[in-house]
């Protein structure tokens, strides 16, 4: 069915290009992971792309959520708020080293849209400006540039772009058209493509994006025509993809090139950031810093992973790390293709809201996804979770009751590529321990799951945390900053003081019986808060054994489980 065309570049028109892009990349990306043989062969710069664009609709929508819920006429976001939750959305959700520029690229665009101005970028001209600043800001975040790559694809958009006249529609398709053109001239100037027999991988997932940005302004996608001349040729079934890979004989820089890819987060200064890009770039490769305002990604490839994180830590705070090893006999030294490692039969993936219990589950033997305050993970982050997992049969603890849907489309998804998915919907971080206190690897899939389904039914849940604002709840009007008690999910408490409604809370919830009580402390919470605790159920409820656990900067100052 056509999509109703966008006249100006306005927040609606941001919203349908986002949604347009994600739906694109997905029936690509498996192709887009097949011809993936630069900078590394790793084989996942499709699944790259669309996290990163699954971020980016996941921020837009929260801002029209936001403007619904907070306007008391219905309306929708401006073009500012809504560029700059795209650019925000992909920044903080950018994966390997395709996404990070994609990032750089949306970030671009949105520095243009949501420029404040007499003239406002709304249309042909204004999207001309975005593409071109787009494509010159990814090209200077790459410590390296090089051509055959997104960069040049972008590059060309944007040439063709500046070159068109008309309206968005106009411009888009010019875009798109100057995008296919570089895309298949990629092999021959890239000699691992030529190699290869493909076209670049992540110019591939931009003409794909472009060809969204065409579908929002025209409202008819870019016809079906082949994408790739002459030697460029795409093979998408299993066997011609991996002969693609094994044709390729060096994927980055000669003599084997850096063992593992680290991508962080980062809140630092714009010098401490210059200083940090020379560093980086001393250590290894494949180097883009993207981002602004205090807020960067950090992706480079290096031999010495410790010391990329150790000048991450010198320059400002960095989290959200994600370190990838490419592999024994690694991707730079194998032509390629990477042996795979052999799949264990059983495991958890589980979703937990700080460092200290990602830190325990882990020791327990789970996959873990962190989930930070006011960023909860998207679908794509638990699918690659379950990949990271290499199980045949996993069992997914989302812990938290709104990731429910994003859990269970993360499961059919993980199904379709032949993992054996059960989703427990576990409901907080403590229902989620009992659940993996009980598991057992040895026994039958259905027998685990029901076990594990049992132990975290049975643990009532509660949290103990500081209001934002004022609101109504179940147990009366709040004020911003009072303490609030909240039993399976409903507010059931409110008080001015940490340790004393926390008490309150554990009287109510032992009232129905427990023989366990699990405690787990944030880093805001007081010091004292434990040991109040675990002296009333030592003095008031006999047999009663308590456990106390450090959850770290988890949102909530006290979770509590009773089972």
């Amino acid at each position: 069915m056509a999509q109703v065309p966008q006249t100006f570049f306005d927040a609606l028109a941001v919203r349908t290009w986002c949604g347009l892009a994600l739906e694109a990349l997905g029936r690509a990306r498996e192709e887009i992971d097949a011809i993936n043989v630069y900078p590394v062969a790793d084989g996942d710069t499709g699944t790259n792309l669309y996290l990163t664009v699954e971020s980016a609709v996941g921020a837009v929508e929260a801002v029209f959520a936001g403007h619904e819920v907070g306007a008391e006429v219905a309306g929708k976001p401006s073009l500012a708020d809504a560029a700059r939750a795209m650019a925000h959305g992909a920044l903080i959700g950018a994966q390997g080293n395709s996404g990070t520029i994609l990032a750089q690229l949306l970030r671009g665009m949105a520095q243009v849209l949501a420029a404040e101005g007499e003239t406002p970028h709304t249309d042909g001209s204004g999207l001309r400006l975005a593409l071109r600043h787009a494509a010159d800001s990814a090209r200077q975040a790459v410590a390296h540039p090089v051509e055959g790559t997104v960069l040049s694809v972008a590059s060309a958009a944007a040439d063709a772009a500046m070159g068109a006249e008309g309206d968005c529609g106009a411009v888009a398709r010019a875009a798109y058209e100057g995008a296919r053109a570089a895309l298949a001239a990629t092999p021959g100037q890239l000699a691992v493509l030529g190699r290869a027999g493909v076209v670049d991988a992540g110019g591939r997932g931009l003409v794909a994006v472009l060809a969204a940005l065409v579908e929002t302004f025209t409202g008819e996608a870019p016809a079906a025509v082949a994408l790739f001349g002459g030697h460029a040729r795409v093979q998408t079934d299993t066997a011609a993809a991996e002969s693609t890979l094994v044709t390729e004989d060096c994927a980055s820089a000669p003599g084997g090139g850096p063992a593992f890819e680290v991508i962080y987060l980062l809140e630092a200064e714009d010098a401490a950031v210059d200083r940090l890009r020379v560093r980086l770039d001393a250590l290894g490769d494949s180097l883009v810093v993207v981002g602004g305002d205090g807020l960067w990604n950090v992706h480079v490839h290096v031999d010495d992973a410790g010391a990329a994180v150790e000048a991450g830590v010198e320059a400002g705070r960095p989290y959200r790390i994600r370190i990838t090893h490419f592999g024994v006999g690694d991707v730079h030294t194998t032509g390629g293709r990477r042996p795979l490692r052999e799949q264990v039969q059983r495991a958890v993936v589980a979703v937990v809201p700080g460092e200290g219990l990602a830190g325990l589950y882990t020791e327990a033997g789970a996959t873990t996804v962190l989930a930070r305050p006011g960023e909860p993970p998207a679908s794509g982050e638990l699918v690659d979770a379950v990949r990271r997992a290499h199980a045949r049969e996993v069992v997914l603890l989302p812990n938290d009751a709104d990731l429910r849907h994003t859990a269970a489309a993360a499961a059919e998804q993980a199904r379709t590529e032949g993992i054996r998915v059960a989703l427990i919907p576990t409901r907080s971080a403590v229902q989620g321990i009992a659940a993996l206190a009980v598991h057992e690897p040895e026994r039958r899939f259905d027998e685990d799951v029901v076990s594990m389904t049992s132990a975290a039914g049975a643990t009532r849940y509660a949290e103990v945390a500081v209001a934002e604002h004022q609101s109504w709840t179940m147990a009366g009007i709040c004020q911003a900053g009072d303490v609030l008690g909240l039993i399976d999910g409903d507010v059931a408490v409110i008080g001015s003081d940490v340790t004393l409604t926390a008490e309150t809370v554990l009287d109510r919830m032992l009232q129905a019986g427990g023989e366990l009580v699990t405690l787990v402390l944030g880093d805001e919470a007081p010091d004292s808060v434990a040991d109040r605790l675990e002296t009333r159920v030592r003095e008031s409820y006999l047999a009663v054994d308590t456990v106390v656990y450090r959850g770290g900067r988890q949102g909530a100052l006290l979770l509590i489980g009773v089972e």
